[in-house]
């Protein structure tokens, strides 16, 4: 089947958070939701399950589990046991149910900023401190600086958040990467949490590797976060997954979730369990149009708005754009919203090197991210 990623569909009206938020005169590029619709055998499932008409208390099927892990051994030859998927009704959750489980009060987070900002606000609203040492800019693109990064780790950390494929940034970490960082994370005894929710919006030549799969060492530390939502635009379905394959720490995971998290709903199974095992074509598709769209924004920034730069993207459909040298009064985010009225996520919101930057969603109809870029300009 041909998708037409074209087409410019309504959302107003919808309860749409990206599109309800400022207003029906402002373009919505902000929140990581795109603009596409979904792919068929989704949808197909969907109405199939709705049509049924019975909405009881469900648990995830058999199939579900067997086409996770059939899609691990697949692309990353990863072999996970079905005792070690636990789902979830969001990344975001289980991120909180991570920090809450493996830190205590007043125990250190390591992150790396620029981040989402979830890795951020939510440890420090529950009494957790941030140690976040920076990445490096290096060019149009980021970099870790292991030594610094080492540096920061005191007797009271205890945990680190990982982004890989980073949000904000767009790097996919390379497995020397990802092996310094796990290196030093066995050193100092801490715990990993790797949000991978991105790891299947790759653009051509760039391969993800879970961290967990370095070794059977790093696995038995690692806390992994994947879902269906970001891949196949399913944010609103609400279903997400922890893969732990270490059993004190899943036995520890059971205990903080107990009473916390709810249920995956329905629609969240059979969405994901249609999108991870019919949605390949829809996927490919997608990402040829989100590749080109990388493209026409790399030009359009250079050609129509001068003094920002634009950030290397291995990954996601987010670019992270550098105004600081656009010579914009005050704040981007605040300048592109009043005068351009388009609306895009502010750097500052990502923590240490966000100053000046701006996130933009490019997961829309070409027509409506050229509108956007023009309104910029």
């Amino acid at each position: 089947m041909l998708y037409d990623f074209d087409q410019v569909r309504e959302r107003r009206g919808t309860d749409s958070i990206k599109w309800k938020k400022y207003g029906e005169e402002v373009l919505p590029l902000w929140v990581a939701d795109m603009d596409f619709i979904s792919a068929d055998p989704i949808l197909q499932a969907l109405h199939r399950r709705i049509d049924h008409g019975f909405f009881g208390y469900t648990r995830p099927t058999e199939g579900l589990y067997q086409v996770i892990q059939e899609r691990m051994k697949k692309v990353y030859q990863w072999e996970i046991q079905t005792q070690e998927i636990f789902f979830l009704p969001g990344l975001v959750t289980g991120l909180n149910i991570f920090f809450q489980a493996y830190a205590g009060l007043g125990d250190g987070i390591l992150v790396q900023p620029p981040v989402y900002h979830h890795f951020i606000k939510d440890p420090i609203a529950h009494g957790r401190v941030i140690i976040d040492p920076p990445l490096t800019r290096q060019g149009d693109s980021y970099g870790i600086d292991y030594e610094a990064f080492e540096k920061e780790i005191t007797e009271r950390t205890k945990v680190f958040i990982l982004c890989n494929p980073h949000n904000p940034v767009g790097r996919v970490y390379t497995r020397e990467e990802l092996v310094n960082l796990a290196e030093i994370c066995l050193r100092h005894n801490l715990i990993i949490c790797s949000d991978e929710i991105h790891c299947d919006l790759l653009y051509p030549n760039y391969h993800h590797i879970p961290i967990a799969t370095l070794s059977p060492e790093v696995a038995d530390r690692t806390v992994t976060l994947m879902a269906p939502s970001k891949t196949y635009n399913l944010a609103g379905l609400h279903c997400g997954l922890a893969i732990i394959h270490n059993a004190g720490l899943q036995e520890i995971w059971k205990k903080t979730s107990l009473g916390i998290i709810s249920d995956v709903n329905i629609m969240g199974h059979v969405a994901a369990l249609a999108g991870f095992r019919d949605g390949q074509e829809w996927l490919e598709q997608v990402l040829a149009y989100l590749n080109e769209n990388r493209k026409f924004l790399s030009r359009s920034v250079a050609d129509k708005l001068p003094g920002v730069r634009m950030t290397q993207m291995e990954a996601t459909y987010l670019a992270w754009l550098d105004c600081q040298e656009a010579g914009i009064p005050g704040n981007p985010f605040e300048f592109f919203l009043k005068e351009a009225q388009v609306a895009l996520n502010d750097g500052e919101e990502f923590g240490k090197g966000g100053e000046g930057f701006v996130r933009l969603n490019f997961a829309c109809p070409r027509k409506t991210l050229a509108e956007a870029v023009d309104r910029m300009s």
